[in-house]
């Protein structure tokens, strides 16, 4: 890890016990292994004039895209920005009653409710913001620093149970399915996926490309919640799940049988959201980087820690955890 990039704070110290040795916290969305690994593949999608900078730092944005999972439950307002409820507005395609700009949506339901029920929509635009300023002021930290959460925000927006209420199966007795959807199935069965998706391209309308991303994942939920519960019924409870080492520890986890027929079942869709994210976030990146004037960016400002670096975690922790749990 590149230590100029962290805040020189103790939280890190308490993230590692929070993170590191709880066996029964989950944080996750994509999962960690799926977030880093679509940051890391959006690289390859850059064009010639950005790709050796992103190859360059292409350990940093993999790793650092899971940050906003690392403070999601401890930074007041950070759960919100991965998720929307579209069904507390909507209950069919195409959506036509949430409107798309966070100004109009804000004045038909209130800012409360909107933040509330999620803003990963507008939240994505505001992260496009963050660093398209980022590459006008040719600031090497704080280009690297959005593109890896941008990625990740833009990475949640693809995932069919981002957009719904119903987003660990809590309210169909399906428990425990977001980490199955969304940790489990890629872990296994990413490496197969052909991930060829070719190169970033400008994206003229953010906003609209990021609700048709909504609208793609929300179109999915059909599926993901049918055919697991077509599988409770075929699958014995004792094959439902296994015991496996991860790291040091014995997980309890879906079983390889099990997850294999979900996988089959789903008729690639996971692969499919998952190629999407991974050109969906290098167009992004590259739309920043035009918006920001095109910077050459073999001579990016190296500035102090101290001047450019935004803290993930506050200084004050919570006696508790923020925002709802998914796993």
């Amino acid at each position: 890890m590149n230590n100029k990039f962290l805040p020189a704070h103790s939280s890190y110290v308490w993230l590692f016990f929070l993170f590191g040795l709880n066996p029964n916290l989950h944080v996750k969305a994509w999962g960690f292994y799926a977030h880093q690994k679509i940051n890391r593949l959006a690289v390859f999608c850059m064009p010639p004039e950005t790709f050796g900078f992103f190859k360059k730092h292409i350990d940093y944005l993999t790793e650092h895209a899971v940050d906003p999972d690392k403070r999601r439950y401890l930074v007041k307002g950070e759960g919100e920005k991965h998720f929307i409820d579209m069904d507390y507005y909507e209950r069919v395609l195409p959506f036509d009653t949430l409107p798309r700009s966070y100004a109009k949506a804000a004045e038909k339901y209130s800012k409360d409710t909107l933040h509330a029920y999620g803003i990963v929509p507008w939240n994505i635009q505001w992260a496009l913001k963050s660093l398209t300023d980022a590459f006008a002021s040719n600031n090497e930290q704080k280009i690297l620093k959005y593109a890896a959460e941008l990625g990740h925000y833009i990475g949640d927006a693809h995932v069919p149970l981002h957009v719904t209420s119903n987003y660990n199966g809590q309210l169909s007795n399906q428990h425990g399915i977001h980490g199955f959807l969304e940790t489990r199935l890629p872990e296994l069965f990413s490496t197969e996926y052909d991930f060829f998706v070719g190169s970033a391209q400008y994206i003229a309308q953010p906003l609209n490309h990021t609700w048709e991303i909504v609208e793609g994942s929300f179109a999915a939920l059909d599926s993901v919640f049918y055919f697991e519960k077509k599988l409770q019924q075929e699958f014995p409870e004792n094959a439902k799940y296994a015991y496996e080492t991860k790291g040091n520890q014995l997980q309890k986890v879906y079983s390889r049988a099990f997850s294999k027929q979900y996988h089959q079942y789903l008729d690639g869709m996971v692969e499919r959201r998952m190629r999407a994210a991974v050109i969906c976030v290098a167009s992004f990146w590259y739309t920043a980087w035009v918006n920001g004037g095109q910077p050459n960016l073999q001579f990016l400002k190296r500035l102090s820690q101290d001047s450019t670096e935004i803290e993930l975690f506050p200084t004050q922790l919570p006696e508790k955890m923020i925002g709802r749990q998914e796993h």
